[in-house]
């Protein structure tokens, strides 16, 4: 892990690493642990279960933030990112 000063105050920055579980997703995300729960019992976000644990794969996570934009498709994405470069 690296370290680094963030405001006077000592801040370790974390790794994302592949495969995470709830605190790691809630953290790579920036929601609650509670939210996530939500989510994984209204099967609205992708989970493995091994156990009673949950894990997150990184790449599945961001494919499936990448279906959950807002936009109408990927053509007005690439013409709201050439605008905004402008």
């Amino acid at each position: 892990m690296a370290k680094h000063k963030t405001q006077g105050k000592s801040a370790v920055r974390q790794e994302v690493r592949e495969v995470m579980d709830i605190k790691a997703l809630a953290q790579y995300l920036g929601i609650g642990k509670s939210k996530i729960y939500a989510l994984i019992r209204a099967k609205k976000i992708p989970a493995s279960q091994i156990g009673r644990q949950y894990r997150f794969s990184r790449t599945v996570i961001d494919q499936w933030l990448n279906e959950k934009l807002i936009t109408k498709d990927r053509d007005s994405q690439m013409t709201l990112f050439k605008e905004a470069s402008s």
